[in-house]
């Protein structure tokens, strides 16, 4: 198994993308430790991976709350975390033109990323520095093409990924590699070419 005795920690482990990545990450041999606002959230995913012979651990954790990102002490319980999944949901408000958008609706998802990227990120590097080793991970949609009624979603995708590079520039020379995944990669997410965009001539390219 490519991940045995290894830790995992998986901020928003409860979510549909995140509750898939923890059990993918538990079929290929690591023991996981699942944050996420609601208890019983993470509590379902975690019974799912014992039950077929897994290793799991739940906390409840808000990934906007710095001290509670900071207590939450996985690498001294663990003995280390090698793998950092942030797969949180950032509430970004979708379906209406900028123009038509109140500022808080539009910076919501960019203000809720940068903390919750960032708090985690941080809790987690300092410890993999210390054994030289580790990976943190996260998720985004792309930035290189706008979409219409998505308010600051792209943006917000634009900001993790400055701040991933940021990171991967400061620890990738301590060992710790900094990766983050497109979503718009799959298919059925990139919006089809002839939609309202054309209409709007918004500048939209389609994919």
């Amino acid at each position: 198994m490519l991940l045995e005795d290894k830790n995992a920690i998986v901020y928003g482990g409860g979510g549909s993308v995140g509750g898939a990545v923890t059990r993918a990450f538990a079929r290929e041999g690591a023991k996981v430790f699942l944050a996420g606002r609601t208890q019983a959230t993470v509590e379902v995913v975690a019974q799912e991976i014992r039950s077929a012979g897994g290793m799991a651990e739940t906390a409840q954790v808000d990934a906007l709350d710095e001290k509670a990102v900071e207590e939450h002490t996985v690498a001294e319980e663990a003995g280390g975390i090698d793998i950092s999944f942030n797969a949180i949901f950032n509430d970004d408000v979708q379906g209406k033109l900028l123009a038509e958008m109140p500022f808080e609706h539009f910076a919501r998802p960019i203000t809720k990323a940068m903390r919750n990227q960032f708090l985690t990120a941080r809790a987690v590097a300092r410890h993999m520095v210390e054994q030289g080793s580790g990976v943190i991970l996260t998720i985004t949609g792309g930035y290189r093409e706008a979409f219409p009624f998505i308010g600051g979603t792209v943006v917000a995708w634009a900001a993790i990924e400055a701040q991933c590079w940021q990171w991967a520039c400061e620890l990738g020379p301590q060992g710790v590699r900094v990766v983050w995944l497109r979503t718009t990669g799959i298919p059925e997410t990139i919006p089809d070419s002839g939609d309202a965009a054309a209409d709007l001539g918004t500048g939209y390219r389609g994919a």
